[in-house]
């Protein structure tokens, strides 16, 4: 489960929908939210075909939902393959106990899968003149250095990575590619344009914005690994988190304290060089992005691992990208269309506390 929305959380006090993130099976593709008891597993609809990307460089398949079943064989990084069903594991690891079978063959920890989807769009020969915001449809893509050397890759693109495009190219074949300009190194990339679907104005658009902005605010609960958002006293949004860790490179601790997000990008290029990341890191299209400090920590989109429940990040609060496109339109300060960064000082206040 990634998210409780606000017609979720009326039926539930703070433990019960903290226990539900930990447990529940329904943020999962947007199945309903379900009522306790909580089934044990969920089949999906056979005729709807539902997509994983592996995320390790190795992901075992096991017999049964733990990792002390039977091992069946291993994926590797970037298999797309079919998730036939959902379902809470053994009590180990305790923080996610989500496991998804694999074409009805066995049992993957969702930790090393990404739910995605295989949804090409029709490209737009023209596009307006500032460009447009887009995100990848496909589980993956590969960015070109130019759309006449396909071959020449510069970047693998991934699902929900967000983009923003700004210029068209049609090549020999009549294919159309769109112009990704990169936000950290400067170059221009090109991308088919059929694996990048352009975000409307309502995508864009706030969240509650009848709310004062005094009266939202988040909470970020280390010990537990959850973001509750708040409007007053009444909780409208929770999402598991990956919060800061301790590597061998250093303490990336999230720091507890109360922060604004008056900072905010819906696409970033993150890499070395970055305050908040290491070396090692090389990821562009982080998608909506909410900054807290000016060093870049911040509230983002996470394509990368899917296993939320504990720290893991250099200091960064990873969420889903659909829990990070939530909190980035609810939160203040409104970026205005178009825009590809924004900084205010009216933003949303986020206690991180343990």
């Amino acid at each position: 489960m990634d998210t409780l929305y606000p017609s979720d959380l009326k039926r539930y006090s703070r433990r019960e929908f903290i226990r539900l993130a930990a447990q529940s099976l329904a943020g999962f593709f947007a199945l309903p939210l379900l009522e306790a008891p909580i089934p044990q597993t969920a089949f999906l609809d056979p005729t709807q075909e539902r997509q994983g990307r592996i995320l390790n460089n190795q992901a075992s398949l096991y017999s049964s939902p733990s990792f002390s079943s039977t091992f069946i064989k291993v994926f590797h990084f970037d298999r797309i393959v079919p998730i036939t069903a959902i379902t809470i594991g053994d009590q180990e690891p305790a923080y996610n106990r989500i496991w998804y079978q694999i074409n009805n063959e066995g049992w993957v920890h969702s930790g090393s899968v990404q739910p995605v989807e295989i949804s090409p769009m029709s490209p737009l020969r023209k596009i307006p003149e500032k460009g447009f915001l887009g995100e990848i449809c496909v589980p993956y893509t590969d960015a070109v250095w130019h759309y006449r050397r396909p071959t020449s890759i510069a970047y693998r693109f991934y699902y929900s990575t967000t983009h923003w495009v700004t210029g068209v190219s049609v090549d020999s074949r009549d294919q159309v590619w769109y112009h990704v300009p990169d936000d950290k190194w400067g170059y221009t990339y090109y991308v088919d344009a059929r694996h990048l679907r352009p975000l409307s104005a309502e995508q864009l658009s706030p969240l509650s914005p009848h709310v004062p902005a005094e009266e939202k605010r988040i909470e970020i609960h280390l010990d537990e690994q959850v973001l509750i958002a708040y409007e007053g006293s009444q909780a409208v949004f929770m999402s598991r988190t990956a919060t800061g860790a301790r590597f061998r490179d250093g303490d990336f601790t999230t720091r507890k304290g109360r922060y604004i997000t008056n900072r905010k990008r819906p696409s970033r290029h993150m890499a070395a060089g970055d305050a908040a990341a290491p070396n090692s890191y090389d990821l562009p299209g982080v998608p909506w992005v909410s900054y807290l400090t000016k060093s870049g920590v911040a509230i983002h989109g996470t394509f990368w691992h899917n296993d939320f429940g504990k720290p893991r990040s250099h200091g960064c609060i990873n969420v889903s990208s659909r829990a990070s496109h939530w909190i980035y339109r609810w939160t203040m300060p409104e970026v205005p269309k178009g825009e590809q960064t924004w900084a205010a000082e009216d933003g949303t206040a986020v206690d991180v506390m343990d």
